[in-house]
């Protein structure tokens, strides 16, 4: 395998015959034909494959322009998305930021804060009242720019800010992200005259963290998004291959065959706190690809050990539908070694020296053997650090062995009809013209 990303499947192999792993290889094999040759259902939202090879200077180049417009005067900077549309910037940015930034007040970029991605009052008046004491600008991010969320806030945060610096600076400190030519938001962008950047017509909002929904906020935060990219194009071309050396493809037929058996939920697991947003990344990336049609694999996550003193339990000795998935870090970025102690009432004075990340790196490795020993398949995935590079590969990675893994299953991968159920009813019960047989409808189920 190569070194951006390793699996590691010892503790996959009690638990699956070589029939099975060959005829789910071979499922794999034929799902992978299906999504390079562009053949199978929602092919029309393949943009996202080539997006590593394909990004030119001109988006880096035209995000810069940005950065540098905004560094000097804007404290913060309001993302407003929902789903895709945030979650990957945000997954990139926590696992990138130091832990306690905001405390520090030492950054020499912008706050990134994000709205949009819920309907909560408290949450938004809270924020208002942030950026009335701050300077600040904001990036809104839909395609259509009629989700109920993002333009709920867009709409307040957009008289903010107008109220606070008038219409004309208004305009220099709001970044649309939205469709190339049509769609709400796309038209009042154009009206008042508000920079721009496309989301593809062919990139799906879960699939769009290697566009500039996700490029843009994490170069506002100041990190290094070409090599973010140059991450992604080298997984571009590992999972290219057709080959059993294609971890993608390894890990589309180790989940399938897992699933085969009875294995419903896939557990994503951490050892730091830092990929905690990636994990809700990931989870919106297989829960909305594959959950359709009363199939796939319900994805859930858990920060270790943080969770081991609470979902460890189930997870042990639970219900036996259950499989994990690892993300392991190589190596830390930073250095700590426990100190000793001559009174040793804790008794850990065998720790001393002993640096921090060796004590997490075999709670890891007891852990994962506890589990295995409580019949609970573990495929473990190794990064080399937590960086730009390794996170762009990691990204594009789970993102090609998604599409493999849903075409194994016979699903597209790339729609949600399901989300547009809740949405249906919100807009009745809230009144909105047109739906007022739905509404009645609804209150007399509770009544």
């Amino acid at each position: 395998m190569d070194n951006i990303v390793r699996l590691n499947l010892q503790a996959v192999v009690p638990f699956v015959s070589d029939n099975e792993m060959e005829r789910s290889l071979e499922k794999a094999f034929n799902s992978f034909d299906i999504l390079t040759n562009r053949s199978g259902r929602g092919n029309d939202f393949l943009g996202w494959t080539d997006l590593p090879s394909k990004t030119d200077n001109s988006v880096f180049n035209d995000i810069y322009d940005i950065v540098n417009r905004w560094e000097r005067d804007v404290e913060i900077v309001v993302v407003i998305g929902i789903g895709g549309s945030y979650l990957g910037a945000k997954a990139a940015i926590d696992s990138l930021s130091h832990s306690f930034q905001t405390q520090l007040e030492k950054n020499d970029r912008p706050s990134i804060v994000y709205a949009g991605q819920n309907l909560s009052e408290e949450y938004l008046s809270e924020l208002l009242e942030l950026l009335e004491e701050r300077s600040f600008a904001c990036v809104v991010i839909s395609k259509s720019g009629t989700t109920t969320e993002p333009a709920v806030a867009f709409r307040l945060i957009k008289q903010l800010l107008e109220q606070k610096y008038g219409r004309a600076e208004a305009r220099r400190r709001i970044v649309a992200v939205t469709d190339i030519s049509r769609g709400a938001l796309k038209k009042l962008a154009d009206q008042e005259g508000y920079s721009t950047f496309v989301i593809p017509d062919d990139v799906g909002g879960r699939y769009s963290v290697l566009t500039p929904v996700g490029l843009l906020p994490v170069a506002l935060a100041g990190y290094d998004i070409r090599s973010i990219m140059d991450g992604a194009l080298e997984m571009e071309r590992i999972c290219s291959q057709r080959s059993e050396k294609n971890p993608a493809i390894i890990y589309a037929t180790i989940r399938n065959a897992l699933y085969s058996k009875g294995k419903k939920i896939e557990i994503l697991v951490n050892y730091n706190p830092k990929l905690q947003y990636f994990a809700e990344w990931w989870k919106q990336l297989f829960g909305e690809s594959e959950g359709k049609e009363e199939k796939g694999i319900f994805p859930a996550s858990v920060n270790n050990t943080t969770d081991l003193h609470s979902m460890g339990q189930y997870i042990q000795e639970g219900e036996r539908i259950i499989f994990e998935t690892v993300i392991s870090v190589a190596k830390t970025n930073r250095s700590l070694s426990i100190v000793d102690d001559p009174n040793n009432m804790d008794g850990l004075n065998f720790l001393s020296g002993k640096p921090v990340d060796e004590c997490n790196k075999m709670a890891e490795l007891g852990t994962r053997i506890a589990h295995i020993d409580g019949g609970v398949p573990n495929i473990q995935i190794e990064i080399p650090s937590i960086n730009e590079y390794n996170l762009g590969a990691l990204f594009y990675f789970f993102e090609f062995a998604c599409g493999i893994s849903a075409y194994m299953i016979d699903i597209n991968p790339f729609d949600q009809p399901g989300v547009e159920e809740y949405k249906i009813n919100m807009f009745a019960l809230l009144g909105k013209p047109g739906y007022e047989a739905k509404a009645r409808e609804l209150r007399g189920r509770f009544q």
